[in-house]
C-alpha cells in the first residue's frame, strides 16, 4: 500500500469553514450577471420572487442530498455511489460529474480570464473619456470584440486562471481550499456591500431599486416560473459533484441541514446584492437595460462605469469581484476529478491538480478562440455549444439521477439516517423526503425538457 492510500481522509476545520467553501462553490459568474440579466427580461421583482420560492423548495433540497451522500460516504462521485451500491451502474453518475467538471472549467474559466484581462484595462483607464453615449458605446463594444478576438491575450488569460485554480487545489483541503476559502470570501462579501452602496447612492437608483422589488404580478406567466426555478437551481453548482464533494469532508456530527440552509441562503443573497448593484447602475444612464451576459458584464458596465462618479474605481471593484465569484467555483469544479484521482487511482493531490489542470487549458482553447481569436472556432460557436453541453444538459441529467437515486436508490429514509447524525431533530424529514422524491425530479425533468427544446 502506498503513501497516499495511508493518509486519512481531510476534514474541514470548521463548520463555517464548510459554509465559506461551499457557497464559494456556489457563488458564481451567473450570480453576478445572469441573475440580473435574468430578472431584467422575465418580470423583475416577480421573478425575483419564485427565484426564492425554488431555492427553498428545489435547490435546498437537492443541496442536502448530495452533502448527505458525500459525508456518509466519505468518498468522491464516483466512489459515493460504488460504495452505496457497489457493482451496479450507478457509479456512472460520478463518472458523469468528473467529465463535466473539467469540461465546465474549461470554458468557464475563458470568462474568467476576461474579468481577469478587464481588471487591468480598467485600471489602465481604457474606459475614461469615451465620448457621448452613442460614440460610447460604440466604443466599449468595439474594445470588447477586440479584446476576445485576441489570441495570445485570452489564452494567457486563460493559463493564468487556471493556473490559480490548480495552485490552490493542489495545496489540499486544509491549507489550500479552505484557507483560501476564509481569505477570498469575506473580501467578496465586503466588495458586494460596497458596490451595493454606491450604486444606490446613484442618480436614478431609486428607479432601479422599484423595479427590482415592486412585484407587477401580471408578469407572472409559465415562462416566468421556468427561468426562475432553472436559474435557481443552476446557480446552486448542483448535480456536478461538488457539494457531493465537499460533503465528504464534513464531519459526523455537524449539521447538515443547517449547512445546506446557509449556503443556500448565501447563494441567494450573493445574487440578490448583485441585482442591487445592476439596476441603480442600469438606471443611471438612461435608455440601457440588462442584456445578454458577457454583453453586460463587458459593454455595457463599462460605459456607465465611464459616466458617473468614481466610476474607474467602482468599476475596478466589479471586475475584481468577477474574479473572486469565478475563483472560488473554479476552486470547487477541480476538487471533483482532483478528488476522484486522489481517491480512486491512488494520485498525489499535486499531480492530480496540475494534471487535469493542464487537460482543462488544452480543451479550452477552442473556446477562448470561439470569440473571434479562430475563424473556424468562432463560426462553430465551441463556447456556446459546451456550456449547453454540459452547463445545461449535462448538470441537469447529472441533478436528476442523485434525486432519483437517494429517493428510490438509496432510500429517502436511510438518507435521512445520516442527516441526522448532525441533526436528530429533522423536523423537516417528511417535506424533504416528498420533494427529493417527487418534487424535485419533476422540476428538474420539466427543465431539462425544455432546455433541450430550445437548444
Amino acid at each position: 500500500m502506498n503513501e497516499v492510500s495511508k493518509k486519512p481522509r481531510a476534514i474541514w476545520g470548521s463548520k463555517i469553514a464548510f459554509i465559506l467553501a461551499a457557497t464559494g462553490s456556489a457563488i458564481g459568474l451567473g450570480n453576478i450577471w445572469r441573475f440580473p440579466m435574468m430578472v431584467g427580461r422575465y418580470g423583475g421583482a416577480v421573478f425575483v420572487l419564485v427565484y426564492v420560492l425554488a431555492v427553498a423548495l428545489i435547490g435546498f433540497t437537492v443541496m442536502l442530498a448530495e452533502l448527505t451522500i458525500g459525508r456518509h460516504t466519505q468518498k468522491n462521485p464516483v466512489g459515493a455511489f460504488e460504495r452505496i451500491k457497489p457493482g451496479t451502474a450507478w457509479k456512472a453518475i460520478g463518472y458523469l460529474g468528473v467529465v463535466t467538471a473539467v469540461a465546465i472549467l474549461s470554458y468557464y474559466a475563458v470568462i474568467a480570464g476576461w474579468a481577469i484581462g478587464y481588471v487591468f484595462k480598467t485600471a489602465g483607464g481604457a474606459f475614461r473619456d469615451l465620448g457621448g453615449a452613442e460614440a460610447a458605446a460604440a466604443s466599449a463594444s468595439r474594445a470588447f470584440d477586440s479584446f476576445v478576438a485576441d489570441p495570445l491575450l485570452v489564452l494567457v488569460l486563460l493559463m493564468g486562471m487556471i493556473g490559480m485554480t490548480a495552485h490552490i487545489v493542489s495545496r489540499g483541503v486544509r491549507e489550500g481550499i479552505e484557507r483560501w476559502s476564509k481569505i477570498l470570501m469575506p473580501l467578496l462579501f465586503v466588495i458586494v456591500v460596497i458596490l451595493a452602496v454606491r450604486a444606490l447612492t446613484l442618480p436614478g437608483a431609486r428607479a432601479g431599486v422599484s423595479f427590482y422589488l415592486k412585484p407587477d404580478f401580471s408578469k407572472l406567466s409559465g415562462t416566468v416560473i421556468l427561468f426562475a426555478v432553472g436559474q435557481a437551481f443552476f446557480s446552486l453548482s448542483l448535480g456536478l459533484g461538488t457539494m457531493l464533494t465537499y460533503g465528504s469532508y464534513i464531519r459526523k456530527s455537524d449539521n447538515l441541514v443547517s449547512s445546506a440552509a446557509w449556503v443556500s441562503f448565501s447563494d441567494f443573497l450573493i445574487a440578490f446584492l448583485a441585482g442591487i448593484i445592476i439596476f441603480p447602475t442600469l438606471f443611471a444612464i438612461p435608455g440601457i437595460a440588462p442584456e445578454e451576459g458577457p454583453a453586460l458584464v463587458f459593454k455595457v458596465l463599462p460605459l456607465i462605469f465611464s459616466k458617473i462618479p468614481l466610476g474607474q474605481m467602482f468599476g475596478l471593484l466589479f471586475f475584481l469581484l468577477l474574479i473572486l465569484a469565478a475563483l472560488t467555483s473554479t476552486i470547487s469544479i477541480l476538487e471533483v476529478p482532483v478528488a476522484y484521482l486522489v481517491d480512486e487511482k491512488k494520485w498525489s493531490r499535486r499531480r492530480a491538480a496540475w494534471l487535469v489542470g493542464g487537460l482543462a487549458f488544452l480543451l479550452g482553447v477552442p473556446s477562448a478562440l470561439s470569440s473571434g481569436g479562430s475563424a473556424l472556432f468562432t463560426r462553430l460557436k465551441i463556447q456556446d455549444r459546451m456550456d449547453f453541453a454540459f452547463g445545461s444538459v449535462s448538470l441537469a441529467v447529472g441533478a436528476l439521477l442523485i434525486a432519483v437515486f437517494t429517493g428510490y436508490i438509496w432510500k429517502a429514509k436511510n438518507a435521512a439516517q445520516e442527516i441526522r447524525l448532525g441533526a436528530p431533530r429533522f423536523r423537516l424529514e417528511k417535506a424533504w423526503s416528498l420533494a427529493i422524491k417527487f418534487l424535485a425530479p419533476a422540476v428538474i425533468l420539466i427543465i431539462l425538457i425544455f432546455k433541450i427544446l430550445k437548444g
